[in-house]
């Protein structure tokens, strides 16, 4: 009993190497797999690291705006509506001025400026009163005298 294989008389004789007999692993079906794994994580990976380059910039830089910035990120990678992530970028790359910091300053000074409550001032109605009547105008009993004009004050020397 012969347990090599036999060839039928009409197929070639020189078969490829990746083509197996039958029973035995198909290398070239197990390299394949392999490769398409690794090239789907990839993509994958990179699909990612693309959707979150605008938050990581914004965080690079202490954006104001950091927070908007990773729900548009967010939003664009479930929605797949690529305009959210154009926005983030752009917000990424464009510093808005902070007007919060200094807003609340100006509260916070006029909050120690204000009156306590319970004071007299704040029992008025926060505003003190204007006396009813204005005080008089003093008018000029006479007019200012006149400035000595520097061509008629000569000295003689």
């Amino acid at each position: 009993m012969c347990l090599e294989p036999v060839l039928h008389p009409l197929a070639s004789h020189n078969l490829p190497s990746f083509i197996t007999a039958p029973g035995e692993i198909d290398r070239m079906m197990v390299i394949t797999g392999i490769f398409l794994v690794v090239i789907i994580v990839s993509v994958g990976a990179l699909y990612f690291t693309l959707h979150s380059l605008p938050e990581r910039m914004a965080h690079k830089s202490n954006h104001v705006q950091s927070g908007i910035i990773a729900l548009l990120c967010l939003i664009a990678l479930f929605t797949h509506q690529h305009i959210f992530w154009i926005i983030a970028i752009l917000l990424a790359f464009i510093r808005v001025p902070d007007f919060e910091t200094p807003l609340k300053s100006i509260s916070e000074s006029l909050d120690r400026i204000a009156p306590a409550p319970g004071s007299a001032l704040a029992a008025a109605g926060g505003v003190p009163a204007l006396p009813a009547d204005p005080p008089p105008t003093t008018e000029w009993a006479e007019p200012p005298e006149p400035l000595p004009d520097a061509s008629t004050d000569r000295r003689e020397g």
